[in-house]
């Protein structure tokens, strides 16, 4: 596993150096398309956000306009999928957090039930479920906000938090990727899309402009590396 993991940061941190950093523009998302079923192409402005993290500190989008997001909704009371996702996304967020794409990645967690997570909830889940705070937030909503502010937030990102009576909430898991000056760049649906292809893919948005002419090789190549596991 140790051997594993040691290769897959090894290839991340292969890709991200100036002289491997040939990723596409338009392209990306054609290639992507074909690599990964579970994701699908947005290309348009993110809704902003303006929430408290963990100590109430303001946190909006555009604090992070210089990085790519990894954004997804979540509660702490989720009894099945939340904590997957979660601990789904720690897993992506190791293999960034082991490349020099650290501080180039934001990940944010936005709670849909501000009532009952508090700012203790708040401060606890990460590290319960593996993600790094280092450049990881869980944010709810300022005490001047009604509580469903997040679940309507939700909504802007094209799916539902619908609340139950016994506190429980009925939605789909969704990872919202968000580019450099908040373009709302894909999203990655449910539980089994491959990490590889999701990491693969922010280092694309990392390294856009760049020219393209090697991306069918970084994939070919990426799929050979992929394999030997």
């Amino acid at each position: 596993m140790r051997l594993k993991l040691f290769a897959i940061l090894l290839a991340i941190a292969h890709l991200t150096t100036p002289a491997a950093a040939n990723h596409p523009g338009a392209d990306l998302d054609n290639v992507m398309t074909k690599k990964e079923q579970y994701f699908q192409k947005i290309d348009k402005p993110a809704p902003p956000f303006d929430l408290l993290d963990a100590e109430g500190e303001p946190t909006t989008l555009q604090m992070f306009s210089d990085k790519v997001v990894v954004l997804h909704f979540i509660y702490a009371n989720c009894p099945n999928v939340c904590p997957l996702h979660a601990e789904k996304l720690a897993e992506v967020q190791g293999m960034i957090n082991g490349s020099p794409m650290k501080d180039l990645v934001q990940f944010i967690s936005i709670t849909t039930d501000p009532q009952n997570d508090t700012a203790e909830v708040l401060a606890s889940y990460g590290p319960e479920h593996g993600l790094d705070q280092s450049n990881w937030r869980f944010l709810t909503v300022p005490p001047d906000q009604d509580e469903a502010t997040t679940r309507a937030l939700a909504g802007s990102f094209s799916h539902k938090f619908m609340k139950g009576d016994d506190g429980l909430q009925v939605h789909n898991v969704v990872t919202h990727v968000i580019d450099k000056n908040g373009r709302w760049a894909a999203n990655f649906h449910g539980l089994k899309f491959e990490p590889l292809n999701l990491v693969l893919y922010i280092n694309g948005l990392i390294n856009n402009g760049h020219s393209s002419d090697h991306l069918h090789k970084k994939i070919s190549w990426w799929e050979k590396l992929k394999n030997m596991f």
